[in-house]
């Protein structure tokens, strides 16, 4: 028997090709700048290990996550490059950043210390990067105060700094004022260097808003995010990257029936017919990542058509009225993606689940298996 006729009807396809392409458009676009690729939560749900196995080998100079864990799990399966984990760091964790060659975020003086005393221990040098919070408010030492923590970095033996960065929170907007003004307090506090007659570290805060509308902060570095895998950050933001797509969801139509007028479908009976339908059912759910906020709101695509959902989404299904079309058990469904002339994009999703993209890629949990081209 073939183990992959086990494999439930529905996959994500992941195009690591497409991903490349998206990279390497970046790069074009940033010029100088070096692309650090972000890889954290599941790489945006197509796969933390197979892209970034992918990226290395596509030449990319480094990569950042958000978490040790998802870090370490790249090094145990064979990720060479440098790794910058941006999430807070517990004091616990630093022996491990240190162990695995890791690249931390340090955003006190005090987590500077303790790095410094780590390193020490193990007779080595941990790289950081040090972060400086500009206005999103979540970790790092605000503008303002950030001579002190630059000061107090230059005095650790054990301790190499080789970034500072900072974090846009609104760079994908059509207004772009509080992004300029963070970038005005980012600059502001990298006065320090010269001012000392000192290089900097790497200097580094555009995400892929940033990326995409704001050229004066690409610096030294870029993270591009959401738009590596061919996804804008937001309807407002500005394209001036032309990206693919790189995941597409499908699955099958698993069984059809025909729906007499009065009859309701799905728990508590939120969509009722008051005429003959054909309905099918699609094995998904929301213990899938589909949300249920799609319930009488979300498409899919069978046979290159539209067709909306009817009812509520179950945990691991969810049924779809044909009206009269025409569709057999096996047949595509397509979530995200495109089938003829028509595509459903991950934004679509979000609109239509009253949420963003982000949230739609990162949601498709491991029941989806993933396939890669």
């Amino acid at each position: 028997m073939n183990p992959a006729d086990a494999i439930r009807p529905a996959h994500a396809e992941i195009n690591l090709g497409a991903i490349a392409q998206n990279y390497d458009a970046i790069r074009a676009h940033v010029g100088a700048a070096q692309v650090m690729p972000v890889v954290k939560a599941n790489a945006y749900g197509h796969g933390i290990v197979e892209v970034a196995r992918h990226l290395m080998n596509h030449g990319v100079p480094c990569l950042g996550v958000a978490l040790l864990e998802e870090a370490i799990a790249l090094r145990q399966a064979g990720v060479t490059i440098p790794i910058l984990v941006f999430g807070g760091v517990a004091t616990r964790q630093i022996p491990h950043f240190i162990a695995h060659g890791l690249m931390m975020a340090a955003s006190s003086i005090d987590k500077l210390r303790q790095i410094d005393e780590a390193a020490a221990a193990v007779k080595t040098k941990a790289r950081v990067h040090l972060k400086i919070d500009t206005g999103m408010e979540r970790i790092g030492m605000h503008w303002y105060s950030a001579e002190k923590l630059l000061e107090a970095s230059l005095s650790f033996a054990n301790v190499e700094v080789a970034g500072i960065y900072s974090h846009f929170a609104s760079s994908d907007a059509a207004d772009l004022s509080t992004a300029r003004e963070q970038l005005s307090r980012f600059l502001e506090a990298l006065e320090f260097y010269p001012k000392r007659g000192l290089r900097p570290p790497l200097r580094h805060i555009a995400n892929s808003g940033g990326i995409l509308q704001l050229p004066e902060s690409h610096l030294d570095l870029v993270r591009p995010g959401i738009m590596l895998y061919g996804v804008y950050p937001s309807k407002e933001a500005r394209r001036t990257v032309a990206l693919t797509p790189a995941l597409s969801w499908k699955s099958q139509v698993v069984y059809f029936k025909v729906v007499q007028p009065g009859s309701s479908v799905s728990y508590g009976g939120t969509w009722t017919t008051d005429h003959q339908v054909r309905v099918v059912t699609v094995p998904v759910g929301y213990g899938d990542g589909y949300f249920r906020a799609l319930s009488n709101r979300g498409q899919v695509l069978i046979r290159g058509q539209r067709h909306p959902i009817a009812g509520r989404v179950c945990m691991d299904q969810f049924m779809v009225n044909l009206e009269w079309g025409t569709a057999y058990n096996g047949d595509a469904v397509t979530l995200i993606g495109s089938d003829g002339a028509e595509t459903i994009t991950a934004q679509d999703v979000a609109d239509w689940a009253g949420t963003i993209p982000y949230e739609v890629l990162t949601n498709i949990n491991a029941r989806v298996p993933r396939v890669y081209v």
